[in-house]
């Protein structure tokens, strides 16, 4: 958790208030901007976290296709793989749109120093990582800078009359278990209910129920940020920041407000670990992150039955032998594909990602 972020607290007030004036909306004037197959922006509460529906309403808002918040959210300028922002009605919301974008610039300018500190961490600058994208000759952090399409999703956790199993049924959660897919999450936490709860670091090679994990609860500091390392960010480091596996517990007395706003790479970026130039051996194979980001937007949404995880693209399995995984060639077959600037279509790209194309 980090304070002295330079987010004014007064803004992060205001957000919350906003936040919570949105799910305060009637449910019929909510589902009217609902997110569908084509659109991954917008209100939902049927996501599905590891194939089980989370406990929770929460509506998406990302950076628009344009880079300009002045051109209409549904302008055709504005498609991206992620589709279109869907902001509640100005008349009944009138300072949720302008104080939402103020917010959401602010996360994206401390996103941005904490991306560098990350790479000082690592013993590199701005100057001298040399990562390219692959649409520009920028390190990744410019890249991030320049390309990033990050989004912010506001949480809200109704209260769950049953926190354990009930009818041989499992314990509802507002999340499952899960990491976050992008490079790094800065979020706001709730101050009165205490949900969050991290894993203590358990190797992917390890094969432990969630159950058996040694969890503990993140107690959010007052005025803080909860800053948690991404999928991405741990193969850019070659392993050495982890993402950490995390879940939100449901409360039967208090609901949970939460907005964590993930600062992602550019569709058309190659993640790939840093060359250190010491001989260390490279841990992971680049990663399209638009294939990366389509997939994991698919398995929430529907029932594709298809994982992603970045230990498909470890270069060596469990033994010490190279690894193999069907989406090295499946990215590649989607970067040929895929228009950046239109919404992803799942039915569209079913047969590519389920392998029967």
């Amino acid at each position: 958790q980090i304070i002295h972020h330079g987010i004014a607290h007064e803004l992060i007030d205001e957000f919350r208030t906003q936040m919570k004036c949105y799910f305060d909306l009637p449910h019929d004037e909510k589902i009217r901007h609902k997110r569908n197959e084509r659109n991954a922006r917008g209100f939902f509460d049927d996501e599905l976290t590891k194939q089980r529906r989370d406990w929770k309403e929460a509506i998406d808002i990302g950076v628009p296709g344009s880079r300009d918040w002045s051109v209409p959210d549904n302008n055709s300028e504005n498609a991206c793989l992620d589709g279109f922002n869907l902001f509640p009605n100005s008349e009944d919301l009138p300072n949720f749109r302008p104080t939402i974008v103020k917010y959401f610039e602010a996360c994206s300018k401390l996103s941005d120093e904490l991306a560098i500190l990350m790479a000082e961490g690592l013993g590199y600058n701005e100057e001298n990582i040399g990562q390219k994208d692959n649409t520009d000759d920028s390190s990744l952090l410019e890249s991030l800078r320049r390309h990033h399409t990050s989004y912010l999703r506001m949480n809200y956790y109704p209260v769950c009359p049953s926190t354990t199993e009930t009818d041989g049924g499992p314990q509802p959660l507002g999340i499952s278990p899960h990491k976050d897919a992008g490079f790094l999450t800065v979020l706001v936490q709730d101050d009165d209910c205490h949900s969050l709860q991290v894993a203590r670091h358990v190797s992917d090679n390890e094969n432990v129920a969630f159950d058996d994990m040694d969890w503990f609860t993140v107690k959010p500091v007052s005025g803080a940020l909860t800053i948690n390392t991404g999928d991405m960010a741990m193969i850019w480091s070659n392993g050495k920041y982890k993402a950490p596996l995390h879940r939100v517990k449901t409360d039967p007395i208090k609901v949970r407000y939460s907005a964590p706003f993930f600062y992602n790479p550019g569709y058309s970026t190659l993640v790939e670990p840093l060359r250190s130039g010491r001989g260390a051996l490279q841990k992971y194979k680049p990663c399209l992150w638009g294939y990366f980001r389509a997939l994991r937007f698919a398995g929430d949404l529907t029932d594709l039955g298809v994982e992603i995880q970045i230990s498909d693209f470890e270069e060596l399995d469990g033994e010490g032998k190279a690894k193999k995984s069907d989406h090295i060639q499946k990215q590649v077959q989607f970067s040929k594909m895929a228009n950046f600037h239109e919404p992803f279509s799942v039915e569209k790209f079913r047969p590519l990602l389920q392998g029967t194309s």
